[in-house]
């Protein structure tokens, strides 16, 4: 059964209310989590899914008034090339936004599992300062590098 919106705050109360910080793993040199840290990681992603999840209906909908150049005729070929340009860029933007959307999701999924905190590759400790600043992170730092060098 699908769940309504209506539903969904008392879900959300429910596995906010069951965050143990203890189970969420940090760096050895690091001070555990706290609920009220947790808590504003949780507040943060969820503000960016509804922020980015906006900015890719607005991108999408800027999209279509965006006409390709596929029909050139009677056209500027400046104007072909210009809306081409445009065209292309709201596309990479889209891209990029349900990247960090899927990210985002993910990070919060992590939490409601109580897995926040561990990289998706390796299994170590992602870090909580390192989460702190980006808290859609779901790889540690040395595996991130070496996904950005392929």
């Amino acid at each position: 059964m699908p769940t309504t919106d209506a539903a969904r705050p008392a879900d959300d109360a429910a596995w906010r209310d069951a965050l143990d910080p203890a189970a969420f793993p940090v760096e050895p040199d690091e001070d555990p989590w706290t609920l009220e840290e947790l808590r504003e990681i949780v507040d943060e992603l969820e503000a960016d899914i509804e922020r980015t999840r906006e900015i890719i209906e607005q991108t999408q909908a800027e999209l279509v008034g965006i006409r390709d150049g596929s029909d050139v005729t009677g056209r500027d070929p400046a104007d072909v090339g210009s809306a081409n340009f445009e065209r292309d860029h709201e596309m990479s933007l889209v891209r990029n936004s349900e990247e960090v959307l899927d990210q985002s999701r993910r990070a919060l999924a992590a939490i409601k599992r109580g897995t926040y905190g561990s990289c998706e590759n390796c299994g170590q400790p992602i870090g909580k300062g390192r989460l702190q600043i980006i808290p859609r992170a779901t790889l540690c730092l040395a595996c991130k590098q070496r996904e950005e060098r392929r």
